[in-house]
């Protein structure tokens, strides 16, 4: 049976986890269709700077969040002057870090679906008339929601295991940042935490196994809904 301070760190999971996929869901999406379909000048250079996160050390990612975003850095600083909101060792912070840190799983798995649209499908519909926000909404889009869906699930297992960003730029404070991962952190550093680090550990791998089968699941049924699997 899980304790009273473990429950509070499931629920600031699933809040931070599920708050970072509805931040990022729209972002993936209009990165995504940059990526593949625009044609700019350093388009590489945006390609890669939406994927560092995934081969920088997480620390690193809270750390650049910390001095950018803190109550000193140059964003947040402004923030806090302007509207009194410090992101910071908050809750809003944690979910800011874990954001950062699963964009670049959501974008890849929009981008592999938005790839592998037949174009042709679009262009008969500008040939009979329809407008560019038309046919994005009436074709693209609709083809797109298996990799939306496969990765906003996919964000929100990672999301719910995130930890060296969310310590970094938003501390381990109970209540407040302390998710799963934190607390599992938490329980191995006290000589009697044995029992809660289990469960947690255990709690943990059974979201992420449960989050990995379910983006692989929907995806399946929304390919097989939409006549592509």
């Amino acid at each position: 049976m899980f304790n009273a301070d473990e429950l509070e760190a499931l629920r600031l999971s699933i809040v931070v986890a599920t708050s970072s996929v509805l931040l990022t869901l729209p972002i993936s999406v209009l990165m995504s269709w940059l990526l593949v379909r625009g044609r700019f000048p350093g388009r590489w250079l945006v390609d890669a700077a939406v994927h560092l996160p995934l081969v920088l050390p997480p620390v690193v990612v809270g750390y650049g969040l910390l001095l950018l975003l803190g109550i000193r850095g140059p964003v947040g600083h402004w923030l806090y002057l302007s509207t009194g909101i410090r992101l910071a060792f908050t809750t809003s912070g944690a979910i800011i870090a874990t954001a950062v840190m699963t964009l670049p799983l959501m974008i890849r798995a929009v981008r592999l679906t938005l790839e592998g649209i037949d174009r042709g499908l679009e262009d008969a519909a500008r040939t009979l008339g329809a407008a560019p926000i038309d046919r994005f909404f009436t074709i693209t889009l609709p083809l797109m929601l298996p990799g939306i869906f496969a990765g906003a699930i996919t964000a929100f297992a990672a999301g719910l295991g995130e930890f060296g960003a969310v310590i970094t730029f938003a501390s381990n404070i109970p209540g407040e940042t302390r998710t799963l991962p934190l607390a599992l952190y938490t329980a191995l550093q006290s000589p009697t935490g044995d029992a809660s680090s289990l469960r947690l550990a255990a709690l943990s791998l059974g979201l992420g196994v449960m989050g990995l089968v379910a983006a692989e699941a929907l995806s399946l049924g929304m390919r097989r809904r939409l006549g592509r699997g």
